[in-house]
């Protein structure tokens, strides 16, 4: 949706404070705002594709310039609040040549398994309108083919930068039908793996595999995506259909990106369009999902000052007979070992207990997903908000690490019994407010467990979610300052669900990508730097020069960090200016709590409360991920 406001600035310090010497600081803005910037390369390598068939200025007209993000659960409330950082895309095309596409297309055959057709290619053989029949089909293991594309690019092509490989096998005399594969990662509770069981999860798009992966690591850290419509058909962007422009009936175009020899006269696309509909999968799915991001929710928290210690609390109410689902259904050392990968500056600590599911406690569990009846009516938030109000008034006895740690996370998790509804796998709710994050809500019964999932990555996902990450399918262009998913002119964007990110909704990995943790890592960059500035703003007069001089060096090596794509550092050091700062004697570090409430304060809704539906992590019948 478009942005109607805009968040007005930080806060100013008094007279007489540091603020007013905010001048004579390179970078240190009392007050203000961070001032990243970041060139980065955006490395596009075409295997199989000519460039008569994909044209350059066809392609980069899809483009944008820069990209600045924005805190996405504000959208909502009718308030752009900007990080403070500003991306400039600096693209690089590359053609590879023939030799190099006969030693890429000499590997994907010696990868090829024969197998049967998925049942996606055969419903793509079953209709009027495709441009040809598939006789049969192979398997090709999708992290092989990332990592021989990571350590193998054509001269000139650093994958230690983003690069997206755009994959053409079809027209080549020794080309197979084909379709990738990501397998031997079930699911931790249940033991079911996606990626071997369900012709949903055979793929045409891969990437984003960090260096110390547990099960495919590359080794060392590259930033690869690959995409290749010469693959599938498949499920995962419903591209097999060839019949149905308008997949919901809706009355606008699901727009996707069919098979390459569909882009022919007669065929589902006009060759023409090749080369745009590649650049929109570049610039709608690559860059704004992947590889440079807006957070879901500010990734500070909301605690009294950036944390440094987290607490997993895991409360769970048993309400499925005979089951104590927080034992059967959880992994904790996976949910804590993943999300200190993530937010890996921070020391994390987990505690469980078990809630009484009792009458109050499924009144509103209820009212939330069937009835759709209030709990709080006097609030006027929609019935889906009981969960968040019911917890909230209830608060204290979930949380009981306060005064050990900085922050508490808070879980609840809903077991139920066969036939009782849920509203899908999980949600991490907002405060109905001012789209500050609440509460992570999980939910799992007998029919979840049957479909596959247990608690664990339900909880890893939802607390991405917590900490400020948005899923690979849905996302912000700041060109245009729309905040999209997969639908309508947008449907492609599942494609981003394609990749090695705990975000996404494929199911065939559990882990964090390299583009979360990037991210992540500029997320927090701004944060802390922001945090500094607004905690220098409060300086008393006359104090913590040394220290204001101090903090603004670091963040200027910060600031070098960062434009040198050196994340890690830059967010170390950034965090080290915060504390900087923060040890200047009468400084008021508390005070920061109330100087960012008052400025979300701002965010409040100005038009309709949301519908929940937007923000659930759906297992609905016509999502793809419950597809067979």
């Amino acid at each position: 949706m478009a942005a109607v406001a805009v968040l007005v600035g930080a806060s100013v310090g008094p007279a007489g404070s540091a603020a007013a010497a905010g001048s004579s600081y390179g970078y240190l803005k009392p007050g203000g705002q961070p001032r990243l910037v970041e060139k980065v390369p955006v490395n596009v390598v075409f295997i199989g594709y000519e460039p008569q068939q994909v044209g350059k200025k066809a392609f980069l007209g899809e483009l944008a310039g820069g990209y600045e993000p924005v805190v996405r659960s504000r959208l909502n409330y009718g308030v752009t609040e900007k990080l403070g950082i500003t991306y400039k895309y600096d693209y690089k095309l590359t053609y590879a040549d023939r030799k190099y596409e006969d030693r890429f297309f000499r590997q994907l055959t010696k990868l090829a398994k024969p197998a049967d057709l998925t049942t996606f290619q055969q419903a793509y053989n079953d209709q009027e309108n495709n441009v040809l029949d598939i006789a049969n089909n192979n398997f090709i293991d999708a992290p092989s083919v990332e990592k021989w594309l990571a350590f193998n690019a054509p001269a000139g092509v650093d994958t230690r930068r983003n690069t997206v490989f755009f994959i053409n096998w079809y027209g080549r005399a020794d080309f197979k039908h084909h379709v990738y594969t990501k397998i031997g990662e079930p699911d931790p509770d249940t033991g079911y793996d996606f990626g071997a069981n369900r012709a949903s999860r055979k793929i045409i798009a891969w990437g984003g595999t960090t260096a110390d992966d547990e099960e495919t690591g590359l080794g060392s850290t590259r930033r690869v995506w690959f995409h290749d419509l010469s693959a599938g058909p498949e499920s995962w962007t419903s591209n097999y259909d060839v019949d149905n422009r308008d997949l919901d009936g809706d009355g606008v175009e699901d727009y996707r990106m069919p098979p390459t020899w569909e882009y022919t006269a007669g065929g589902y696309r006009a060759p023409s369009a090749l080369a745009g509909d590649l650049g929109k999968i570049t610039r709608y799915v690559a860059l704004n999902l992947l590889f440079t991001s807006s957070p879901l929710y500010p990734v500070e928290l909301p605690s009294a000052e950036p944390p440094k210690t987290l607490n997993i609390d895991d409360n769970t109410y048993e309400g499925w007979p005979g089951v104590n689902a927080s034992e059967a259904y959880t992994t904790p050392s996976l949910l804590k070992a993943e999300l200190s990968e993530l937010r890996w500056r921070n020391k994390f600590s987990y505690d469980t207990q078990d809630l009484p599911y009792d009458a109050k406690a499924e009144a509103c569990y209820l009212g939330a997903v069937v009835t759709e009846e209030s709990c709080y009516p006097e609030t006027g938030f929609p019935a889906f908000a009981n969960l968040y109000l019911y917890n909230k008034e209830n608060l204290a006895r979930a949380l009981d690490d306060q005064g050990k740690v900085d922050y508490e996370i808070p879980l609840f998790n809903y077991a139920v019994g066969e036939g009782v509804p849920t509203p899908g796998l999980g949600v991490a709710d907002d405060d109905y407010v001012t789209g500050t994050q609440s509460y992570v809500f999980s939910f799992v019964s007998p029919e979840v467990v049957a479909a596959g999932y247990g608690l664990t990555t339900t909880q890893i996902h939802e607390v991405g979610h917590h900490l400020g990450m948005s899923h690979p399918h849905d996302g912000y262009d700041s060109a245009t300052g729309v905040d999209y998913g997969p639908g309508n002119e947008f449907y492609f964007a599942n494609a981003g669900d394609e990749n090695n990110s705990m975000m996404s909704y494929i199911d065939v990995n559990w882990d964090f990508s390299q583009f979360d943790r990037d991210n992540s890592d500029r997320f927090l960059t701004a944060a802390y730097w922001e945090a500094a500035n607004r905690l220098a703003a409060k300086v008393p007069a006359g104090k913590g020069k040394l220290a204001l001089k101090a903090a603004d060096v670091l963040l200027g090596g910060a600031s070098k960090a960062f434009a040198a794509h050196d994340y890690r550092a830059a967010y170390a050091l950034s965090e080290k200016a915060y504390y900087t700062v923060a040890s200047v004697p009468g400084v008021d570090a508390a005070g920061l709590a109330a100087t960012r409430k008052a400025e979300a304060d701002q965010a409040r809704r100005t038009t309709d409360l949301h519908s929940p539906h937007e923000f659930i992590d759906t297992l609905a019948p016509d999502s793809p991920r419950s597809q067979p």
